[in-house]
């Protein structure tokens, strides 16, 4: 294989193209004696990474029985599918229906641009009149609520962000009000119409197709505030100029500079945050970077929209392969791992993480092709595979990366950025446990990950590159770290999304506090390391084809 075509399997984002003047990249080790080593080990250890969970799966397992009731009639090979995962499946069963509606959409359209004067922003009053009678399909009457929520929120905007009021107090009200909203929501199962009144309970019979407003508010709420703190800040005088940029060649530059303040309109606001491709699942988008994407549209080219539904179905024919084969939800879910080995107890472990990823990667992508497909570029969620990370935080950079990057703007910075990086890792992702659902083990893993990152900044700090990149036992050391890494990563996502404490300190047990465990540990750690290995070399070809991702 042509090595520059290895990093065709990462997918692009706009900021990651850098002139080879710019990029520093060491020779190749792909040819030498040492990865040629590190391929042999690859060609054992993956294929049985693959094995490791597939006898377990198989009928004729002593613990089959455990989990057989969860599985349903597959499509592949005559074998059941693990179609457990309530979050995937809830995507998986209405892909049909999804694909139909973007079909309107895209339709719709059409036949919009063809009837109305060719302007770009005249494409705002189409998206605004498309996406209410969508969500009134989807939320029926609930689209009441969301829209006095929204009602609400571009008050504060309006009446304490503006100009000549601009203070704190417009940031601490959005937040203020956007967090009782979320909670509230959550907490309240959606205030169902017959809680607020019994005149009004008549209105929860029109449910939609999705009742549940409020398990996606939690994307929405994100755009309300973008809304806001983008146009309070555009309110800076020093913040107006930047707006008479025509380039804007940058995501980071249509992220940052603001509009004029017409442009911050309640048409423009309703467009921006119930925009339908995007509307469900993200990615997120800031207010001024989709609306500098409806005043200026990008060129995004047919072989790209192709390229990426290339991505999109290899990942989705992927997922399908696993559920089919591999039953690990299932196995989780009934805790059927009694009696395993160590090293079947971490494949469970590794194949949901997988999962996980998938599972999140497979909706983003197909809300993303479809933004695509509209003419919208929002950012790339997921830019690496789960299992190509070694950094703490570069993982977080590349994992829902659009979400990572509405962190860093409207959190990490206000709050002083790296002036106060510690506490402020905690805050950070304090909220985004929270944000995510009101439970104390994803606020157990929200710590876990500022705690985690502590371990590598220390490092950076006493090990810097740019002293010691030169020296040969300079990229081993880094190697250890990055399986260190890569283990408190895995644990951590363990205990947030899949298995639990009380899960995790079975594996813990199983793999550290036996024999059999121990060694298998041993291998595990070995075979990390190889992987890290490549992983950096993975990276310095990137390098070498002018592609730096940070991540």
């Amino acid at each position: 294989m042509n090595r520059s075509k290895i990093t065709k399997f990462t997918v692009d984002i706009p900021s990651s193209i850098r002139p080879l003047s710019m990029t520093r990249a060491s020779p190749s080790r792909w040819s030498t004696a040492e990865f040629r080593f590190y391929y042999l080990v690859f060609m054992f250890a993956i294929p049985l990474m693959v094995w490791l969970p597939i006898p377990l799966s198989m009928p004729s397992h002593s613990n089959y029985q455990s989990f057989r009731d969860r599985l349903t009639p597959g499509w592949m090979f005559g074998r059941p599918i693990d179609n457990s995962d309530a979050q995937y499946s809830s995507f998986r069963n209405n892909i049909p229906l999804l694909t139909l509606a973007a079909i309107a959409q895209l339709s719709a359209k059409f036949l919009w641009t063809r009837l109305t004067p060719k302007s770009s922003t005249d494409l705002i009053p189409f998206n605004i009149i498309f996406s209410i009678f969508a969500i009134i399909g989807l939320h029926g009457a609930n689209i009441i609520k969301i829209g006095v929520i929204l009602g609400l929120n571009y008050a504060i905007a309006k009446q304490f962000c503006r100009s000549g009021t601009a203070s704190k107090l417009g940031p601490i009200l959005t937040w203020t009000f956007n967090a009782a909203a979320l909670f509230g929501s959550e907490i309240y199962q959606g205030c169902p119409f017959s809680s607020i009144s019994k005149h009004l309970a008549f209105l929860d019979s029109f449910q939609g197709v999705y009742p549940g407003w409020h398990v996606t508010f939690n994307i929405t709420m994100l755009r309300l505030i973008s809304f806001n703190m983008d146009y309070y800040w555009s309110r800076d005088p020093r913040e107006e100029s930047k707006g008479n940029n025509e380039r804007l060649s940058t995501e980071k530059e249509r992220q940052s500079v603001p509009h004029p303040a017409e442009t911050y309109s309640f048409g423009n606001y309703l467009a921006y945050v119930l925009y339908t491709p995007l509307y469900i699942g993200g990615p997120i988008m800031t207010f001024n970077d989709f609306m500098w994407q409806q005043r200026r549209p990008l060129t995004i080219t047919g072989s790209a929209i192709r390229s990426y539904a290339l991505r999109f179905v290899i990942c989705l024919l992927t997922m399908e392969s696993i559920l089919h084969f591999m039953y690990v939800v299932a196995i989780k879910d009934t805790r059927a791992w009694l009696g395993y080995t160590p090293g079947e107890i971490s494949m469970v472990g590794f194949w949901n993480l997988i999962i996980v990823w998938l599972k999140l990667l497979i909706p983003w992508r197909f809300f993303r092709l479809w933004a695509l497909l509209d003419g919208v570029d929002p950012p790339e969620n997921m830019v690496r595979c789960m299992g190509n990370n070694y950094s703490t935080l570069g993982f977080w950079r590349s994992w829902h990366r659009s979400y990572n990057l509405w962190v860093i703007r409207y959190i990490y910075i206000p709050l002083g950025g790296k002036r106060n990086s510690f506490v402020n890792i905690v805050i950070v992702f304090s909220f985004v446990a929270l944000w995510h659902d009101l439970t104390f083990r994803l606020l157990a893993w929200g710590w876990l990950i500022a705690l985690f990152i502590v371990p590598e900044v220390v490092a950076q700090l006493l090990l810097p590159a740019s002293k010691y990149e030169k020296q040969w036992w300079y990229r081993h050391i880094c190697a250890v770290g990055g399986v260190v890494n890569v283990l408190m990563m895995m644990s951590a996502n363990l205990v947030g999304f899949v298995i639990g404490l009380e899960g995790v300190r079975y594996f813990v047990h199983e793999l550290l506090f036996t024999i059999r465990g121990v060694q298998c540990f041993a291998v595990i750690v070995f075979c990390l390391f190889v992987g890290v290995q490549v992983m950096f070399e993975y990276r310095e070809e990137e390098l070498r084809n002018g592609i730096c991702r940070r991540c």
